[in-house]
């Protein structure tokens, strides 16, 4: 990951800007860079793409200046093209084609990115934002106190002491001129008529093409391998197309670890060199308000999967060499979760499928990202490439819904063969939390009951606005949230948690465990 701090104006002192951009330095711990100059425009390098001093940003280009945190894939041919039109390169970084690009396509140039990413241009006139269509990358946005002028940054906490209102920069938009315009909104698909055979076939290549674009680093990856049937298939297909062992990484609970023991049967049959890091109780609760001052969030589900995967992320950046990382994030969304079984028709399924990628950004992507760049590294999400997201999108949510005795079945049967042994590829899926061991949700659990008497928990409900907390647990976590982020509420829409409209799903509690349905899930 890299961060940037960008302000259209330069009305606000050096030193405050530049304590600002500290903020979220490790995000990209390895160069810093400020320029004052067509406003103020600050930048954090992680070295991923182009390892020399070269491809430190901004990228200038006379008048013209881009900060980008993200990845362009297949940017090589892209380059290539443009340096027949006499464009000029100065580094091997994916970036630096924004500019040109930005030259011959204008805003057209973000429909044709196939990428994560979130940037600033100046085209030597206006400055120009936009973020990649899922939110991969985080991005923010506010008003600065001074002159209630805009600025960005990569994290929200870049902003906070800047300016009075801050916002979640919305994914599939970039703004330009005052207005912010939608240019993808990847849930709008039309409806396509492919039966099974070609359904299978296309989610096989656009999965397998999706995973092959994102191997393309300078910087060494790994791959975080929960033992479930996501993340198992991330590191089955990047084995095979690379032809060697990939690094792997399991995390458990000292007691319970529930993934441990299939994480490593994945790592054995694709002949990975495999990691497990173990946690105790102590490591948990001591991680809790770190966890949540990256997050950003004070959802529960998000917080509880996050304990587990930013002290993994944390391990692997203090024990290897390790720069990008890539994770399991947004299948679910596509093919269902536990709590989809229950959906009352095909249309209420793909209506919940589009609120669950709409709303990705606040959930499952923030946790990735959150985690990942937490501990300087960069995170990339295969399931999230747009091809493979539209693709999934437009089929015939009859043919997506669980009717098949097994939830995710077109996944599972798309990779039929050799990829998987077959009980990990029809295992029942446990959420991530709970498959750390299910002692690390009870630890949280009982913490917060320690901290609060009934008649506390009860009066101090009534001090937030909604999303209310609801249990002692959720207030704990909201009380931490507004410790570093008060009067920020609105960055989450609500609490994550199953649609409580459908039958057997009006639950308390967001983990799939609560539901009549888990059966041998966690096991």
């Amino acid at each position: 990951m890299c961060s940037f701090l960008v302000y259209t104006k330069e009305n606000i002192k050096k030193e405050d800007f530049e304590k600002s951009l500290e903020k979220i330095k490790y995000r990209g711990p390895d160069m810093s860079k400020i320029i004052i100059e067509d406003g103020m425009w600050g930048f954090n390098r992680l070295t991923i793409m182009g390892l020399d001093s070269s491809g430190m940003q901004p990228f200038l280009n006379g008048k013209s200046k881009v900060v980008c945190n993200g990845e362009i894939y297949g940017f090589r041919k892209i380059k290539e093209d443009l340096e027949k039109k006499d464009y000029k390169f100065i580094s091997d970084s994916d970036c630096e084609i924004l500019l040109p690009l930005l030259k011959e396509m204008g805003t057209d140039m973000f429909r044709f990115l196939d990428s994560e990413f979130a940037c600033v241009l100046y085209d030597g006139t206006d400055f120009l934002a936009a973020r990649d269509p899922i939110g991969i990358r985080a991005m923010f946005y506010g008003y600065s106190k001074i002159s209630h002028d805009i600025m960005f940054a990569s994290e929200a906490k870049a902003l906070i002491d800047l300016c009075y209102e801050v916002y979640p920069f919305p994914p599939g938009y970039y703004y330009y001129k005052g207005k912010f315009v939608c240019y993808n909104d990847p849930i709008k698909v039309m409806q396509n008529k492919d039966e099974m055979p070609e359904i299978l076939k296309n989610i096989h290549d656009k999965l397998t093409m999706g995973i092959k674009k994102r191997l393309d680093s300078d910087a060494p990856l790994g791959f975080l391998l929960s033992g479930g049937l996501d993340s198992s298939l991330v590191c089955s297909i990047a084995s095979k197309i690379l032809k060697k062992p990939i690094r792997t990484f399991a995390i458990g609970m000292k007691t319970d670890a529930i993934d441990l023991k299939y994480a490593k049967e994945v790592a054995d049959y694709i002949g990975s060199d495999h990691t497990e890091v173990i946690i105790s109780k102590e490591d948990v609760l001591a991680s809790l308000e770190e966890v949540i001052y990256h997050l950003e969030s004070f959802d529960i589900t998000t917080i509880r999967a996050s304990i587990g995967m930013y002290l993994l992320c944390k391990w692997i950046h203090e024990h290897t060499d390790i720069k990008v990382l890539l994770t399991g994030e947004v299948s679910d969304e596509l093919f269902g979760y536990k709590y989809t079984d229950y959906a009352p028709s095909a249309k209420e399924f793909q209506k919940e499928a589009e609120k669950r990628i709409k709303e990705l950004y606040m959930y499952d992507v923030l946790r990735a990202d959150r985690c990942i760049s937490g501990c300087s590294l960069e995170g990339r999400v295969p399931f999230a490439d747009l091809d493979f997201v539209h693709y999934v999108m437009s089929i015939d949510p009859k043919k997506k819904m669980n009717t098949y005795g097994k939830g995710k079945y077109l996944l599972r049967a798309a990779f039929e063969g050799d990829y998987l042994p077959k009980d990990i590829l029809y295992r029942e899926k446990a959420a991530f939390s709970d498959a750390v061991g299910h002692s690390l949700v009870n630890y949280l659990k009982e913490y917060a009951e320690t901290k609060y008497s009934d008649l506390e928990f009860k009066e101090k409900c009534k001090l937030y606005k909604e999303p209310k907390p609801f249990t002692k647990e959720s207030l704990l976590y909201r009380e931490i949230f507004e410790k570093y982020y008060p009067n920020h509420d609105s960055w989450i829409v609500d609490y994550w948690m199953p649609n409580k409209n459908w039958e057997g799903c009006n639950v308390n509690d967001p983990s799939a465990r609560v539901l009549a349905n888990y059966g041998d899930s966690g096991k």
